[in-house]
């Protein structure tokens, strides 16, 4: 068996197409929808995690405006310029760019941006309307796998998900939308006894940890869907994800290559929520 290679870059092109064609829509109306990415410091991952942002803006037609502050920028200056940002009319989203330095309370700053200008679905706010099954802003990740399964063509009701980690910005969200899809689901994290036998048990098995190529083909049941959400360097330097692509590729039905698979979609979605946030403002 071989399985189908689930094309991230390719989905994330024609949401993106519809996203500027939205984006000329308000442009019509006279709204520019603008995001705002906040970074602290001078994190080198974090710097091509910006750029990559902000020229999907560009292309879209979001404007895009990046503050950045020094590693000294004290937690008080942090949270005036989001209280700035939260009353402009004109900002739709705020990103503030993670990890921070270490003075500063990330939880406090996600937790002063607007839940309305939340793109990145951060906010306890957002996070409770999720557990609720309420509508609200999601976190982008888990967001672009759920729209690339879906727009795959792939089901998800009575199927058995199973994902691997526990962060908040991606495995307890992805979790709860795989609930919501009335998947049964598995969170395994590395606490987890007999992590294997579980994994082996999923028709839909996301990773989500950052350790290079840890899903062995052995963990893996035949004929699955396999979502790599791990971005990670081996060894040699090269990019790779949580999952030994060569192997697994060979006993699951559908999987996600790195890079090509999921990073595309969570860019995908920041803009998609940045213009939701601007639609919301007509």
């Amino acid at each position: 068996m071989v399985a189908n290679i689930i094309d991230g870059k390719a989905i994330a092109t024609s949401i993106r197409q519809d996203v500027k064609k939205r984006v000329d829509q308000l442009l019509n109306k006279g709204i520019q929808p603008t995001l705002v990415v906040i970074v602290v410091g001078n994190n080198p991952a974090s710097a091509i995690y910006v750029r990559n942002k902000i020229k999907a803006c560009h292309e879209v037609g979001v404007r895009s405006i990046k503050v950045s502050l020094s590693d000294d920028t004290t937690e008080q200056s942090v949270l005036k310029l989001i209280e700035e940002l939260n009353t402009d009319t004109n900002i739709n989203g705020i990103l503030v760019q993670l990890p921070l330095p270490k003075h500063i309370d990330e939880h406090r700053i996600l937790e002063k941006i607007s839940p309305e200008k939340d793109v990145d679905g951060f906010h306890l706010l957002n996070a409770g309307r999720l557990l609720s099954g309420l509508s609200g802003f999601r976190p982008c990740t888990p967001s672009g796998v759920i729209r690339m399964l879906e727009l795959s063509g792939l089901s998800f009701e009575g199927k058995h998900a199973v994902v691997v980690g526990r962060s908040n910005i991606v495995g307890k969200p992805m979790a709860l939308m795989f609930l919501e899809r009335n998947c049964t689901v598995s969170i395994v994290h590395s606490k987890t006894k007999e992590l294997a036998s579980i994994t082996r048990q999923a028709d839909i098995l996301v990773s989500a940890v950052g350790k290079p190529r840890m899903i062995s083909a052995n963990m893996v049941k035949p004929g699955s869907i396999v979502v790599d959400v791990g971005i990670n360097r081996d060894t040699d330097g090269k990019l790779c994800g949580d999952v030994d692509f060569d192997t697994v590729s060979e006993v699951a039905g559908w999987i996600t290559p790195v890079p090509g698979g999921v990073g595309p979609m969570t860019i995908a979605i920041l803009l998609d929520n940045t213009v939701k946030s601007a639609e919301s403002t007509l």
